[in-house]
Formats: C-alpha cells, structure tokens, sequence
C-alpha cells in the first residue's frame, strides 16, 4: 500500500509517482550502480531483484506491476533490465499501459511511452515482431510440406524395426488381434497402428 505521508517523487508530465526496477543476473553483479541511476532520475521507490532475465517468476517486477497507478513512470536503466526479449519488452509494456502507468528508459530515451513519440516506436516494435512471427511460421509451414513431400514423418519415432512391423503385420493378416500383438512386442497398439500404416503408406507411394 501506498503512504499519504510519503508519497515519493512524481512525475513533472503525469503527476505520478516515480518507479524504478533494477535487476542483475547473479548474486556476483551488484545492483548499486542501477540504484543509484535511478535515484539520480527521480526514484524515490526502487523494486530490485538478483535473478535472470529468462526467469518469469521476477517476484519484484510482478510486486511493482501490480503496485502502478494510473499516471505513474516505471524507470530502467537499460530495456534489457526489464526485458529479455522484444516480445517480452511488449508484453510488459503493454501490461504498464493497461495500468494507465507509462515506461521510460535511461539509456534508450526514444523508449518513452509517456510522449506520443515513444509510443510510436513501441506500436512500430509491436508490428515489426508480429510481423516476424508470421515468417517464422510461414517458414515453418513451407518447411514442414516440404519435408513430407520427400517423404519424411513427423511425430515421435517408432519403437519398431522394418522387419518388426513386417512380422506384426503377417500376425494380424493371419488372425491375431491389434492388442494381442501390440503385446507381443512391447508397445502400445497405437504405435503399433501407427508404424503398420507408415510402412503400407511407404509401399504404396513405391508402387505409384
């Protein structure tokens, strides 16, 4: 909770409050020179934590999100200190604008979100890594169907050799139950279901 006493520093554009988060990787790098930045820029509440940034569980980001007010400033030294990717950026950005809150970096003054501009840059970032994930996809698509179309399977590999499935086959041509021979080889019959199809597949695109 917020004390009326001590409201801290606040903003000259918004009216509120000053935030700074500092973060470091590991217990040997030390958080002093980011406190004192942040200090220098006006923070009269610092949130600080030791822990890396692929880490989502950041209990000190978490407790200052959820302690933003409409108006307030979050202050970093460096996007990487709040962020460990461009998605990871936006998706944080994103959760501060919901709060009505605003975002500003020391090092990156053009990542501003409390000045038309900044938020500019930001929504132009936001295009720019959906539009990358459309290519990883596209990519990923195109690089699938190619893939199979040379004949490759995907899903997990099977638990069978050829003359495995050849021998299974030939027991349930002759009377034997799926479940029976399934057993018989230590595998579950949808493996097996799976691998005796693989193999006609394979014979029948031989034979076209």
């Amino acid at each position: 909770m917020r004390s009326s006493d001590d409201p801290g520093t606040l903003d000259i554009l918004t009216g509120g409050l000053l935030m700074g988060y500092a973060r470091v990787s590991t217990d040997a790098q030390d958080l002093l020179n980011q406190k004192e930045m942040l200090a220098t820029a006006g923070c009269t509440r610092i949130f600080a934590e030791k822990i890396t940034g692929a880490r989502k569980d950041r209990q000190e980001l978490a407790r200052m999100l959820d302690q933003l007010r409409p108006g307030d400033v979050v202050i970093v030294t460096r996007l990487d200190r709040l962020a460990r990717s461009t998605k990871d950026l936006l998706d944080i950005a994103e959760g501060i604008e919901a709060s009505g809150a605003g975002l500003r970096s020391l090092a990156e003054p053009w990542a501003d979100t409390t000045s038309p501009a900044g938020r500019m840059v930001l929504t132009v970032f936001a295009g720019l890594a959906e539009f990358e994930r459309s290519l990883i996809l596209e990519r990923t698509r195109a690089g699938r169907e190619a893939a199979m179309r040379r004949g490759v399977r995907f899903g997990p590999p099977t638990k069978l050799t050829k003359t495995q499935i050849k021998h299974a086959a030939k027991l349930i041509q002759e009377g034997r139950t799926m479940r029976e021979v399934a057993d018989l080889f230590g595998v579950h019959r949808s493996t097996l279901y799976r691998a005796i199809e693989l193999v006609e597949h394979a014979q029948a695109s031989k034979a076209q």
